[in-house]
């Protein structure tokens, strides 16, 4: 079956973050395994709001497919990007930063989502239940409303952790593969591909657990910011602080478009733990910025002290931290040597792009279970242990980017 988005399409109306806005209404949306849905411009987009929920849950061999009209015609191109709006979850999980002078994490903390009007999100039901996304991919979305404001291939606003986001794969998007703002949501086996701004985006007060990243630019180095941005909003003592723990991620970053284009950024005094990490570039692995980023823990603050790196290597042509007159290369390097098994001068064997080599075959994981449970224990390093190891197979779209061993290119749909 395949639909056609036209427009904003709204599931649902706001409820509020308390569940009582005038006029709201819960709604469900289902997908079937194997819809195809396409859009046709920048301005047409899907809206999950608040007290609302997606059941979008395909399966390994019949994925899910968001993705442009160009797409289904046969004319997108395996450079093509931002051709229509992207995917929207907002939900009633605690953020920082909000509108109209409210407390962090109180349930009249909202704010606007980026990219549409009368969009809000944020609330103080950590586990609110934004529905499922399962096998899922979202191919050429991405669009700028106007400056510094946009939508991403996914954005996650609010969104709480009784919400599954799993096996999701955004291809191509013109600004982010999926930005977070707040919330507690969690997520599992994702693959980032071609995303012509950064990979992986939180913000706002976000807290959680994410494991099993792919994330690899487009060849040739002219597409693509950081694998991984971290802010806080430019409000560093906000509350509630940002928290997110990343385990078993491949970045394989490729973006020389600018001497400030690093593979990761973390800033704003965020909180960060980088686990189980393989991190590849032309450029430097590692910026951070902030003094408040690196401060000694405070319990006043909910602040966990600088990140936080165990089992992580780096192997990027440009050097492993950089210093750019803000926190120093001294510092970054205190707290990567403070963790176990990490390597900012490591050799990648990586193999197929995003592989697990030899070498990284070769270095002791850190066993993630310890800091939730919604972590498995590994017994490797990096989003994939060897060519045996093939979870993103079968689901996701093959692109120059990267092949995935499955049954359609991003440029085709599958034919089974």
């Amino acid at each position: 079956m395949i639909y056609s988005l036209a427009g904003r399409v709204d599931v649902g109306t706001d409820v509020g973050g308390d569940g009582s806005a005038a006029g709201g209404q819960s709604v469900t949306l289902t997908v079937d395994p194997g819809v195809v849905v396409f859009a046709s411009s920048g301005l047409d987009f899907l809206v999950v709001n608040r007290g609302s929920r997606i059941n979008a849950e395909g399966t390994a061999t019949n994925p899910i497919i968001f993705t442009s009209r160009a797409n289904v015609t046969g004319t997108a191109t395996d450079s093509s990007q931002g051709q229509w709006g992207g995917i929207v979850l907002l939900g009633r999980a605690p953020i920082s930063d909000c509108l109209s002078g409210a407390v962090g994490g109180a349930a009249n903390c909202q704010q606007q989502v980026e990219g549409a009007t009368n969009a809000l999100y944020g609330g103080a039901v950590a586990n609110d239940n934004s529905g499922v996304f399962r096998y899922v991919q979202i191919r050429y979305s991405g669009f700028e409303i106007a400056p510094g404001n946009e939508l991403q291939g996914l954005t996650l606003g609010g969104v709480g952790s009784g919400t599954t986001i799993d096996h999701v794969q955004v291809h191509n998007s013109s600004d982010d593969g999926i930005e977070i703002f707040g919330g507690r949501a969690n997520l599992k086996n994702l693959i980032i591909t071609g995303a012509d701004d950064d990979g992986y985006d939180t913000d706002l007060g976000y807290k959680g657990f994410t494991q099993f990243v792919i994330g690899v630019q487009r060849a040739g180095g002219n597409s693509g910011d950081a694998m991984i941005e971290v802010d806080s909003n430019g409000n560093e003592d906000a509350q509630p602080r940002q928290n997110t723990r990343l385990a078993n991620f491949t970045f394989v970053h490729r973006s020389t478009l600018a001497a400030s284009v690093n593979a990761m950024l973390i800033r704003g005094g965020s909180d960060y733990s980088l686990i189980n990490g393989v991190v590849t570039s032309p450029r430097i692995c590692l910026d951070v910025d902030g003094a408040a980023t690196v401060q000694a823990a405070n319990a006043g603050l909910d602040e966990q002290g600088p990140p936080v790196v165990q089992s992580t290597v780096f192997s990027c042509t440009g050097g492993a931290f950089n210093d750019d007159g803000n926190v120093s290369v001294a510092a970054i390097q205190a707290f990567f040597n403070a963790g176990a098994n990490n390597n900012a001068n490591f050799t990648s064997t990586l193999t197929d792009v995003f592989v697990n080599g030899a070498n990284e075959r070769g270095v002791t994981p850190f066993n993630a279970s310890t800091l939730s449970s919604f972590f498995v224990n590994t017994s490797y390093i990096g989003a994939v242990r060897d060519a045996q190891d093939t979870w993103y197979r079968g689901w996701s779209c093959d692109s120059s980017t990267a092949s995935f061993g499955s049954n359609a290119t991003c440029i085709a749909l599958p034919t089974t």
